[in-house]
């Protein structure tokens, strides 16, 4: 016959075992601490999982770990037991060198449950349908109600719906896993006689809790879970519909004790839409916890371990970053001395290393309040629309008044002193374990953003610049303060909470940190670079040395003497930018330019001068011609001309006069320019009379190349255009004659344009 104290425990902070222990009920997460440990749990004869279906992630770790000390210790026995999990997955995990392990089925004992379907209107919110399906609940059915809803601001809603809409004989109660032992005793038990009850649960009464009396389930249909962004670095709360598996759950809650009834808020067809089961938390959870595990536990990588569901590569490698960051991991990826202790508290990692870093400041009991303010649920409820005030000092203040929260009426806030009490008495367990049975002492405030940036060195954020408070963050990522909030001229915050979604999040909680705070935690980890910009403002390249803290710029000043080289690449690298059309030359070295493209045009031998040549090799051209130059203005001032005709080696530059020279003379003694806009075929623009005895056409590039001739009338018109003169004087001049003769009298029009003297003037008045 068993002695008394045959079963013991062991949670987070407490245990009960003593020598007459035979079972002990533990948490995950002390198994994996045991594990941790003692690798071979001596002592131990079998290892029994509950509920293993909710696949929390220490779940899941603590099975793999204990599958890893079955390799060593082949007597251990280990049992999984589950309500809807995939019993044969869990066998082949569990095989050994005789094979799978056993499946044991049991049916167990299940009244009929009649389901309803009852989808909301489509106009009609979920707390609007809830609350109706509950009152016809309660009218059609024997019995206590349990209604499954996602959050607590769900549970709030549907409560005040119902409210003054029941029967008096009906008590309402809400139901979650942060609410205080008595109010969840008062909720889970049975209605006095003459009485009925409403619950409004979480998913916290699905598998875990049972509530006395149920005979009818209203099933909204949702859950929240979190779900770890491994972008942002942030885990949020994430509503989803609940899978197949959780629905049936939920269902069989009804046929506990007699036969129930279900009412679900969605149509029949929904289901084939529903996930099969509710996804693992190891595919969506910050796995930082998990890394420090595996490494106090020697294990680095972890796919040396069985799992049904291997951790992700790439949330597993942010995680022990965060952890090298921490300093809980060496060089080598191994666990620190630091990381030791880390994983020895009942803490998430950053919290752990908050705390044992504000015991070595002398700062324990506020290290202690911030981390047990962090663990629970907010403990400052807003009464308005506008959010709670996110300084987390107002939070230190309300643990050490003992929940008096008088001042939080300025901020539309109030305190929540059931979860003050829980929290503050959370902070003296921490204090007690960590520093051998102290209690809880006064703080001081003043380091609290010192000690939060600790714990969230991602998080750090600076002021932009503006009225609003909008804040860049470490990581990069922006963030906002509600309009109003303490906080909002604070220069730096250390964020412990964000809320919402990108492009900026929302600061639920965060205290102030100075400058001098960040450089002498951080001090290591600030880079200096020398910075050398385009400044559009000013058109002029901006030298700087800068001090950054990640996406930070902790500080920036003019830097006295840049390297010439970065210069001249800025320089380059904004002409790039803005394009050759947009460059300060002058009009004689587009000119030159499209000689160049003319001759390239005819001879690829010739350079390639068009804008994707000349950006791609700016930096040999004109490169050598930016020494001293800064600004916009020193672009425009340089020899241009000069820089272009470099491309051209001296020997060559004569030949580029004969083949494509930039002016011609005619017969009337004019040198006219050239025009090569169009490489294919450079044009002469010249009046008629002054070509008057050129027999055939002006060739270029060795005679290969007749100019087009835009022969113009004494008012500078076109009057023909042609690359064949003789053409010309044989047909179409002596129409052009008789048109124009009229027109322009003064002006020479001979019958025989091949022998007339070619003039540039006109005729003297009278003659």
């Amino acid at each position: 016959m068993y002695k008394r104290q045959t079963v013991g425990y062991r949670v987070r902070g407490d245990t009960r075992v003593s020598k007459h222990t035979r079972i002990e009920v533990v948490t995950e997460g002390v198994l994996a601490r045991m594990l941790s440990a003692d690798a071979t749990l001596d002592g131990y004869a079998a290892v029994l999982f509950d509920e293993f279906h909710e696949r929390s992630l220490h779940a899941d770790l603590g099975l793999a770990l204990v599958l890893e000390t079955q390799q060593v210790r082949d007597d251990l026995r280990v049992l999984v037991m589950s309500a809807t999990l995939d019993g044969e997955a869990v066998a082949q995990l569990l095989a050994d060198v005789r094979g799978p392990a056993p499946v044991v089925r049991s049916s167990g004992r299940m009244f009929p449950i009649t389901t309803h379907h009852r989808a909301p209107r489509s106009d009609e919110r979920m707390e609007a349908a809830t609350s109706r399906v509950v009152r016809d609940a309660l009218a059609e059915c024997e019995g206590d109600v349990l209604v499954f809803l996602p959050g607590m601001g769900e549970q709030r809603r549907t409560a005040e719906r119902l409210a003054g809409s029941v029967p008096p004989t009906v008590d309402v109660y809400v139901l979650h896993g942060s609410m205080p032992l008595d109010e969840q005793e008062a909720a889970l038990a049975p209605a006095p006689a003459g009485r009925r009850k409403v619950v409004l649960s979480t998913s916290v009464a699905e598998t875990s809790l049972t509530v006395e009396g149920v005979r009818v389930v209203v099933d909204a249909g949702w859950s929240r879970i979190p779900r770890y962004d491994a972008v942002a670095g942030l885990t949020r709360l994430h509503t989803v519909r609940v899978s197949r598996a959780s629905a049936d759950q939920r269902r069989g809650r009804a046929g506990r004790t007699a036969p129930g009834v279900c009412y679900r808020l969605w149509d029949v067809h929904e289901e084939h839409g529903f996930l099969a089961a509710s996804r693992p938390e190891i595919i969506d959870a910050e796995l930082s916890s998990l890394a420090l595990e595996l490494a106090d536990a020697g294990i680095a990588d972890p796919a040396q371990l069985r799992w049904l569901d291997v951790p992700r590569p790439g949330p597993f490698l942010q995680a022990r970053q965060l952890l090298a960051q921490l300093g809980a991991l060496d060089a080598q990826g191994r666990i620190t001395p630091h990381g030791k202790r880390m994983a020895a508290l009942p803490l998430q990692p950053r919290l752990a290393h908050l705390v044992l870093h504000a015991q070595t400041r002398g700062q324990l009991p506020l290290g202690a309040a911030i981390a047990a303010l962090l663990e629970e649920r907010d403990v400052v409820r807003a009464e308005g629309a506008g959010g709670a005030p996110a300084d987390l000092r107002l939070r230190t203040e309300l643990l050490q008044r003992g929940g008096d929260g008088g001042a939080l009426s300025m901020y539309g806030a109030r305190a929540d002193r059931d979860a003050v009490r829980r929290v503050k008495q959370g902070a003296d367990d921490l204090v007690r374990r960590i520093d051998g049975g102290a209690r809880l002492q006064p703080w001081d405030d003043a380091e609290t953003g010192a000690l939060l940036a600790l714990a969230f060195p991602d998080r750090v954020a600076q002021r932009r610049a503006g009225a609003e408070p909008r804040y860049l963050l470490r990581n990069g990522s922006g963030a906002v303060l509600r309009k109003g909030d303490s906080l909002h001229d604070a220069p730096y915050l250390a964020v412990a909470e964000l809320e919402g979604q990108p492009p900026e999040y929302r600061i639920a909680r965060a205290a102030p940190l100075t400058l001098d705070e960040i450089r002498d935690d951080f001090g290591e980890q600030i880079a200096r670079e020398s910075v050398v910009a385009w400044d559009e403002r000013s058109r002029s390249v901006k030298a700087l040395e800068r001090s950054m803290l990640g996406a930070i710029t902790l500080e920036e000043k003019p830097q006295r003497e840049p390297d010439a080289e970065a210069v001249r690449s800025t320089l380059l690298e904004q002409l790039a930018r803005v394009g050759v059309s947009a460059w300060p030359w002058r009009e004689s070295v587009q000119r030159l330019r499209e000689r160049l493209a003319f001759a390239h045009a005819h001879d690829a031998a010739w350079p390639d001068v068009s804008d994707a040549a000349l950006v791609s090799s700016r930096g040999e051209w004109l490169g050598p011609f930016l020494d001293g130059a800064r600004t916009w203005g020193h672009l425009e001032q340089i020899d241009w001309h000069e820089a272009l005709a470099g491309l051209v080696p001296w020997n060559q530059r004569a030949a580029l006069d004969r083949l494509a020279p930039t002016h011609l003379d005619v017969p009337s003694g004019s040198r006219i320019a050239l025009d090569y806009s169009d490489p294919m075929a450079p044009v002469l623009a010249v009046k008629l009379q002054e070509v008057f005895g050129w027999t055939t056409t002006p060739m270029l590039f060795d005679g290969r190349v007749p100019v087009t001739l835009h022969l113009l009338s004494p008012a500078q018109r076109p009057v023909q255009v042609t690359r064949d003169l003789a053409g010309f004087w044989k047909s179409s001049y002596f129409e052009v004659r008789k048109e124009m003769r009229g027109r322009y009298p003064r002006h020479p029009w001979p019958d025989d344009p091949l022998t007339a003297e070619a003039t540039r003037r006109a005729k003297p008045r009278g003659t």
